[in-house]
């Protein structure tokens, strides 16, 4: 049976216990024991249980007192026993099992209600399980293409550092993670990024997430003012609304974060949290006079800006424009970036980039939150960016993805017409389309999800009550002549809701 769970005699010695001073015979003992771990439900059904010969080794007793114990739970229904696969629990349990009363969803018995937790934990918002959450279909957001990923290149790189004699990526245990890969890193972000920074000032993290956490923990207390983008990422909200921060929606228009409005509303903002190279969700690109206001903004009034330089890979229309730090002269700005979409995410592997007086405090903060990142996967990468694997990667991908936003682009307007407007098409990996006020987005994305459409409604990414909606489209891993046929089912659905 292909996934099934294998379960080790030792992880059910806790359970099943014996005593060898009882007047019960043994086989009977082990015989209860594993009737009551499935009464409680420690084993499941289906779940394999451990051979005669492992348990009766684990528990020092004959493996007949074994045998005679599963023969009789084979024989009252505990059990199955399927050839030449082993003992399993039984899917179809005796009647009485269903009248035992065990707690459930982490209530204990006769619990009234919710049982209390911390304030700070109610602010991290609730995820719904939503219809279009996780899919892998068309539009998926931050999914690259996974089939044009260098397979082979990669296993032969996760080989080689697996059994490296030096065993580097195993006792290496530096809070900034593997030295190697921050250097390659800082030649990376030094030629395409014009990112000014040495190995010292680059510390490891476990993705963005964790960047932001350990940013807000440096430099915000409770009841510090931070700007964020609206429409803005939701996912850095809650990160900067756990922290207590007091966030101030600042709109976005063509230009990127419109910063007199951001002056307007708290000139004295403690930072600013900012994606000026393709702004989530409407991907405009922060124009080089904003860039410049609000480096001004940030050191006349000492605060900090969060720099996420979200999607600065791939810009289709115009040159790459140079990131914030690289136009810092002051130090306000702390540089993210991650290999999420690039790579793959489930990596979860990325990078802050630290002015050099904050290093030693980043560092004490990352103690108390991991100690250090792994080290495997960064020596993998650190190889994959020297060897030039990186590089090609990133230009092959920028032709593919660039076909495939082209056509999108084509059959959005196709279909749609004027109808509808689309932003942020010149960079990155989605586009936005918006639609007239009166159309559900949250409605339109259910209906879709059930078509193996994944359609990220925009109306999520506000917190003012001047909501857009409309969708953020992915296109970065669906086919280029999977398109026209996925458009047409979302003008399909969009006609019927």
């Amino acid at each position: 049976m292909v996934g099934e769970m294998v379960l080790g005699s030792s992880a059910l010695t806790p359970v099943v216990t014996v005593d060898r001073n009882s007047s019960q015979p043994l086989h009977l003992q082990v015989y209860r024991s594993l009737r009551n771990a499935i009464a409680i439900g420690v084993l499941r059904p289906g779940q394999r249980v451990p051979s005669s010969r492992a348990m009766s080794t684990e528990l020092n007793v004959s493996r007949i007192t074994i045998l005679e114990a599963y023969e009789q739970l084979l024989a009252e229904g505990y059990f199955k026993s399927r050839k030449g696969a082993g003992t399993f629990v039984s899917g179809s349990l005796p009647e009485y099992l269903s009248q035992v009363r065990r707690p459930s969803n982490g209530r204990s018995q006769g619990a009234s209600g919710p049982r209390p937790v911390a304030k700070r934990a109610l602010q991290f918002p609730t995820e719904p399980a939503t219809a279009w959450r996780g899919g892998l279909g068309a539009f998926a957001v931050h999914q690259p293409a996974f089939e044009e990923f260098p397979y082979a290149i990669w296993s032969r790189l996760v080989t080689h550092h697996s059994k490296d004699p030096s065993a580097r990526a195993i006792h290496c245990i530096d809070p900034l993670g593997s030295r190697r890969f921050r250097e390659a890193i800082c030649e990376y972000l030094r030629t395409a990024r014009a990112v000014q920074c040495e190995p010292e000032q680059v510390m490891i993290v476990s993705g963005s997430q964790q960047a932001l956490q350990i940013a807000a923990n440096v430099l915000l207390d409770p009841g510090d003012a931070v700007w964020m983008e609206e429409p803005g990422y939701r996912l850095a909200r809650n990160v900067f609304a756990a922290a207590g921060s007091r966030l101030i929606p600042v709109p976005v228009d063509d230009e990127g974060l419109n910063v007199e409005a951001g002056i307007a509303r708290s000139a004295q903002a403690r930072a600013a949290y900012v994606t000026p190279s393709h702004q989530y969700p409407l991907g405009s690109a922060m124009s080089a006079g904003r860039r410049l206001q609000l480096l001004n903004w940030a050191q006349r009034y000492g605060a900090w800006i969060i720099e996420d330089d979200y999607d600065s890979e791939y810009r289709f229309e115009s040159a790459p424009i140079s990131s914030l730090q690289g136009l810092d002269n002051n130090a306000r700005v702390i540089y993210i970036g991650t290999f999420s979409k690039v790579l793959f995410a489930s990596l979860r592997l990325g990078y802050m980039v630290i002015p050099p007086d904050l290093v030693e405090r980043f560092i004490a903060v990352r103690y108390a939150i991991d100690i250090f990142p792994p080290y495997l996967f960064q020596e993998v990468i650190a190889d994959f960016m020297r060897q030039g694997h990186f590089a090609r990667h990133i230009r092959r991908m920028r032709q593919l993805y660039s076909q495939r936003r082209k056509v999108l682009v084509e059959q959005l307007r196709e279909a749609f017409g004027g109808a509808f407007q689309l932003r942020g098409a010149e960079a990155g990996m989605h586009l936005t389309v918006t639609l007239p006020p009166d159309f559900d987005d949250v409605a339109i994305a259910g209906k879709a999800a059930e078509h193996g459409l994944w359609l990220w409604p925009l109306s999520g990414s506000y917190v003012t009550k001047e909501v857009r909606t409309g969708f953020i489209l992915g296109y970065g891993n669906v086919a280029a002549q999977a398109i026209p046929g996925a458009v047409e089912k979302m003008r399909a659905v969009i006609s019927s809701v």
